[in-house]
């Protein structure tokens, strides 16, 4: 069996992966980065997600690499895509006008800029990248994980991978069960974390909800796809706290839990320029069509685009029947969620109430060539929580939560090794959880997070650090799942230059302060910024 030998392997090729992998590069190391889907970038790519950001994005709060890779996306548009004259003036160009995020745009653009990022690496062969590998098995010599085994998900082949240190930026926090690393899922227990959130007893097999993403147009003719095996079942489906069908433009609002109907109207005759993508004054969900629209035809030159493009990742394709992590069959439960998803397009053109009064937008048209799939969905399920790691420190709702900490402002940690801002959103659970959605306080990301309580040379590098499932709803967000991921494959590099170790340089201040320099030196920011007169 073919062997493969770096300084630091990393599994999983989402936007913590990736990272990792940068921040180690940049130190002048050797990596290895597998990744299960065709396209680097997770979330932000094989997921189909749009990124979540924090209102403040545009000015501070995201690592210099994360803005490097916000502001590539943009620059690719303007080299490659026939914009408007108005939207290539605009610096804050929002290709899909989306309401989610400031910087909606198809996944390929990120794919190609991710890839550039990368390449010079590649090019140098400091940087083996195994596509589409997922791992399968890992060996371990008492607290230390010698060697992670990988396999092609087509042909079966396996590769053994070793490395003094090894990352994990999986979706699920794959390889801690592999290499025993104490870890916990689902809920846990008000009497352990204290937070006012959590259950009186711990719930391990409740968890958010997965979702399988899709991208749609809408243009003439009838693309009514085959109907679905179980669309009668997910067509009636109630769920006890929806107040509603599932399939239907009802459901619950988020922060308020109070029945919200929303709207949908293709390729509405909008302004993109007026688009407010803020989700600290809106969460933006209320007109389904521009929530998450990757493509808004009015900031291309007339003719480029027959329809906008916009991605369905909305309250009715959640999956909440059962958990897919640690279940006895994952693999049923994720076809499942991919076949509610399909139930929803098939309903959305066939039986969808309109506003004329009429039922259906045939004209809709599913685009897996946008989500680089033969299914018509995303190449990949959105995992929004994952395992989690047993850490040194456990990031508590207490620590952010606004209405517990108010004007004092999130806990600061002394080992900061960078800063994130999203509200604590939780999606509806496998448990029968309505959504949990509370405002947070911009917070930092603690190292003692990022370190295992018995394992010495494996890092979490992604939603799978020392937080809870309360606290994973607002670490789980783009920006801050790459913060996560620079932040260990920095520190796996900085253990090899100095013969330590990632537990030695939290517990020693002098370690820390010169860590946290080296982070700082790379554009990571360690502390929300503080202005005052001078």
């Amino acid at each position: 069996m073919t062997q493969i030998d770096a300084d630091v392997v990393i599994i999983g090729g989402g936007l913590g992966g990736v990272a990792a992998a940068l921040g180690a590069l940049r130190a002048g190391r050797s990596v290895v980065l597998t990744e299960e889907f065709d396209w680097l970038g997770g979330q932000l790519t094989s997921q189909a997600v749009p990124p979540d950001e924090s209102s403040w994005v545009e000015q501070f709060g995201i690592t210099a690499s994360y803005r490097q890779l916000r502001n590539g996306i943009r620059d690719y548009y303007r080299a490659h895509y026939p914009l408007t004259e108005a939207a290539r003036a605009r610096p804050d160009l929002n290709p899909g006008a989306g309401s989610v995020s400031r910087l909606c745009h198809e996944p390929r653009v990120a794919v190609a800029v991710i890839d550039a990022m990368l390449a010079p690496y590649r090019g140098s062969r400091r940087l083996r990248v195994l596509q589409p590998y997922r791992p399968i098995a890992a060996d371990t010599d008492g607290d230390t994980v010698t060697s992670v085994t990988v396999r092609h998900r087509l042909d079966g082949a396996e590769i053994i991978l070793t490395a003094p240190y090894i990352l994990d930026a999986t979706e699920t926090g794959e390889l801690l069960p592999l290499a025993g690393v104490e870890y916990v899922t689902g809920f846990e227990s008000r009497e352990v974390t204290g937070e006012p959130s959590a259950p009186a007893v711990a719930q391990p097999d409740n968890m958010q909800a997965v979702s399988v993403c899709f991208a749609i147009d809408h243009v003439d003719g009838d693309h009514t796809i085959e109907r679905p095996k179980n669309y009668s079942f997910w067509r009636d489906y109630r769920p006890p706290f929806w107040g509603a069908n599932l399939l239907s433009w009802q459901s619950p609002h988020p922060r308020t839990l109070e029945q919200t109907v929303r709207s949908f109207t293709p390729n509405p005759d909008d302004d993109p320029a007026v688009m407010i993508s803020d989700q600290r004054l809106s969460p933006g969900d209320a007109n389904l069509w521009t929530f998450r629209r990757i493509a808004a035809r009015r900031n291309f030159v007339p003719g480029t685009y027959d329809s906008d493009i916009v991605i369905v990742n909305w309250p009715m394709i959640d999956y909440f029947e059962a958990p897919v992590i640690d279940s006895d069959n994952p693999e049923y439960h994720l076809e499942q969620a991919a076949e509610l998803s399909r139930s929803v397009m098939y309903w959305l053109q066939t039986e969808a109430p309109r506003a004329d009064g009429g039922t259906g937008f045939p004209g809709l048209r599913l685009r897996g060539d946008v989500t680089g799939s033969d299914t018509g969905l995303a190449q990949a399920p959105y995992h929004r929580e994952s395992r989690r790691i047993a850490a040194e420190y456990t990031v508590v709702e207490q620590d952010l939560s606004h209405d517990v900490r108010g004007d004092k402002g999130a806990v600061e940690y002394h080992d900061s090794v960078g800063v994130g801002m999203y509200r604590i959103d939780l999606h509806p659970s496998t448990g029968g959880d309505n959504y949990i959605d509370v405002a947070s306080c911009p917070f930092q990301i603690p190292l003692g997070a990022l370190i295992p309580q018995r394992v010495e040379n494996l890092l979490p590098a992604g939603k799978n650090i020392g937080t809870t499932h309360i606290t994973n709803g607002c670490y789980r967000l783009h920006p801050i799942e790459w913060n996560i991921g620079e932040a260990a494959g920095t520190l796996a590099a900085y253990c090899l230059d100095n013969g330590t170790t990632p537990r030695a340089v939290r517990n020693d201040p002098t370690q820390l302060s010169r860590f946290q320099q080296v982070l700082a030196t790379a554009g990571v920011e360690l502390s929300w910024p503080t202005v005052a007169g001078y």
